[in-house]
């Protein structure tokens, strides 16, 4: 894995030259092995490469890497994995090759087949190129998102790179908070594509290529999840048999083109279904034992430790194992404004952090299992809110009209408190934040509440009555509505996968294991999400994933195959720390310090006496709003890092 960053522009050359190499020493956790700079003054372009050997490890993939002719220059981040392939037809059209590596199957790709070269790659990627001959610089993002790019343009300099820091890093560049993109962030713990926290600045959407020509940015999507549009195929008829043995072909297929590495490789296993399947998958490909790597926590409901050590050894991998105590995962929280450099409010980015820290220690690469849960209804919300869209359905208008009549006239505070009474015995994904507000937007909206808006309330960290009241600012379409919007020929559980797919799965999930990783100089590759893997089961029936009240039905089924089935009958936990309890207390100098109502008249951005309200409701136990408060202290450490 690699870091990239660079620009164009004649107009700033020499100032943006200047800063370039501080650009790509920002990027030094990405690829501590090696740096390269391109310049050429004629065209006010200059681009830099620092690199993570993973294949070919001689000064042959040494990047920026110019063809034999000079006019064509690359710098690329990622994994093509099927690069011998693409490699041989290359050589049949008469390219020759100086290096083993698939950097330079991917610039000799495009030279043979411009942008179609595209749909030649199997992998993760983010690249761009600088084409001579064309005059423009064309830049790519992977299928589904693996690999971020950001990019900006204004005031006649186009800026892109690997990670928003490398941006900041150009001392032309503009800090201008976008009001959107915070709105948005406070509403999802994150910042959706295309947007960046950044006025001006974005990032590339998965799927889409970018060109530009040094007056004009133009992007377009090259590669589209199947099942979005309305004349897609209808899932493909074929027994469940059928679809079992497919499902473990194409994955024994991506595990196995996975496993190319010239540096130690391993696993990260929670003794989950999705990282379990890939486990066992490695272990099958291989006569050696397979390395595997977790952590444990000593707090109940986040201990997944022991489940994977059962897996390990029922597999025969050699398991490396981790206790780390809350000390240790305190210790990462200075770290996450660094690591993310934008806004980012997803807790489990702390475990992340560190079993990625662990698995680096022994190896360079690390395969996960992430992309199951929005493939194969995995999160139980799906068919939660898919039952309830349905229950309202089904009301009556006067059933209706008593519910919002009688929620109207118990007071929050009452349906708080019988919440909280029965909700220690809820599971987890039934324990959300400020419960009374959600329910009763629920009843009050139920005559005329979409399956958008239920959806809404189960991932939101805030709504927007709570952020209009928090900022005065309203939410703005986003991704998210786009999807829901072109989706209404489908039905509800595929819909709020594809919705996840294009939103959670990149801007979060992907965002969360890329940064972190790489925080620790660690390649992690995700086999569920091969686009073979994600195109087969866009087209399987809703019946194959959510069965019985439970999702992965197939991939479960599957994994009995290799793994007895008590060994994987568990509820599910997520991989998550215990940040309520934290905030209360080994936390609660961070919030009494970021959040204080002095600090935030200070900042003027949030109403202090909303803040204090939720705060002194979490800290004397009447309220959770762990998910809230983390993400204003998220937001105050990032500002304080990056704005002040």
């Amino acid at each position: 894995m690699c870091g990239i960053v660079g620009f164009v522009s004649k107009r700033h050359f020499n100032r943006l030259k200047i800063d370039l190499t501080k650009a790509a020493s920002v990027l030094s956790h990405r690829g501590p092995d090696d740096q390269g700079l391109y310049f050429d003054e004629s065209w006010g372009l200059a681009l830099a490469h620092r690199r993570l050997s993973i294949i070919d490890l001689s000064i042959a993939g040494h990047q920026p890497m110019v063809s034999d002719d000079g006019d064509t220059v690359i710098v690329f981040n990622g994994e093509v994995y099927n690069f011998l392939q693409v490699k041989s037809e290359l050589i049949t059209a008469g390219h020759r090759f100086k290096s083993t590596g698939d950097t330079e199957v991917v610039l000799k790709a495009y030279m043979q087949w411009g942008l179609d070269c595209l749909h030649k790659f199997i992998g993760m990627f983010a690249f761009a190129i600088w084409d001579k001959t064309n005059r423009r610089l064309f830049a790519a993002r992977d299928r589904l998102g693996i690999k971020p790019l950001y990019y900006s343009y204004s005031d006649g300099q186009f800026l892109f790179g690997s990670e928003l820091k490398a941006l900041m890093a150009f001392s032309r560049f503009q800090r201008r908070v976008d009001s959107d993109a915070f709105s948005l962030y406070l509403h999802y713990q994150y910042v959706p594509v295309p947007r960046t926290i950044f006025e001006n600045t974005f990032k590339l959407q998965p799927g889409y290529f970018l060109l530009f020509d040094g007056k004009n940015v133009t992007t377009r999507q090259w590669w589209r999840i199947p099942g979005l549009d309305r004349d897609a195929p209808a899932p493909e008829p074929s027994s469940e048999e059928e679809s079992l043995s497919r499902l473990d072909e194409l994955l024994v297929q991506a595990v196995s083109d996975r496993l190319v590495s010239d540096v130690p490789l391993g696993a990260m296993l929670s003794g989950g279904v999705d990282s379990s399947i890939v486990v066992a998958l490695m272990q099958k490909l291989n006569q050696s034992p397979v390395r595997t790597y977790s952590i444990g926590f000593e707090e109940d409901g986040y201990d997944e430790a022991p489940w994977a050590r059962r897996i390990a050894d029922h597999l025969g991998t050699e398991h490396t194992q981790l206790y780390v105590s809350a000390r240790d995962a305190l210790q990462v929280i200075p770290q996450l404004p660094e690591i993310f450099d934008e806004p980012f409010a997803d807790s489990s980015a702390i475990p992340t952090y560190l079993v990625s820290k662990l698995t680096r220690g022994q190896v360079t690469v690390a395969l996960s299992g992430d992309g199951g849960d929005e493939q194969f209804a995995g999160y139980a919300r799906y068919w939660i809110t898919a039952n309830m869209a349905r229950w309202v359905k089904r009301l009556p208008s006067a059933v209706i009209n008593l519910l919002r009549e009688g929620v109207e006239k118990i007071p929050a505070t009452s349906l708080s408190r019988i919440y909280s009474a029965f909700r220690s015995g809820l599971p987890q994904w039934l324990q959300v934040e400020n419960f009374s507000d959600k329910w009763s937007k629920i009843v009050s909206q139920m005559s005329q509440t979409e399956l958008a808006e239920l959806y809404r309330m189960a991932v939101c960290t805030w709504a927007e009555d709570d952020i209009r009241q928090l900022t005065g600012q309203g939410v703005p379409p986003s991704t998210y509505d786009h999807v829901f919007d072109a989706t209404g020929h489908l039905d509800a559980i595929r819909r709020m996968m594809l919705v996840d797919q294009q939103t959670y799965l990149p801007d979060d999930m992907l965002t969360k294991v890329d940064r972190a990783s790489m925080a620790a100089s660690l390649e992690v590759r995700v086999p569920l999400l091969d686009h073979r893997v994600v195109a087969f089961s866009a087209r399987l029936p809703v019946d194959l994933k959510y069965r019985n009240g439970r999702g992965k039905y197939l991939l479960r089924k599957l994994l009995c195959r290799y793994i007895p089935g008590e060994l994987i009958e568990r509820p599910k936990m997520g991989f998550g720390v215990p940040i309520a309890d934290w905030l209360r207390k080994d936390l609660n100098h961070l919030l009494k310090d970021y959040l204080s109502p002095a600090h935030l008249r200070n900042e003027g951005r949030f109403d202090p006496d909303f803040v204090d309200t939720i705060l002194n409701e979490h800290m004397a136990g009447s309220g959770n709003h762990r998910h809230r408060l983390w993400s204003l202290l998220m937001w105050e450490m990032w500002r304080e890092k990056w704005l002040v």
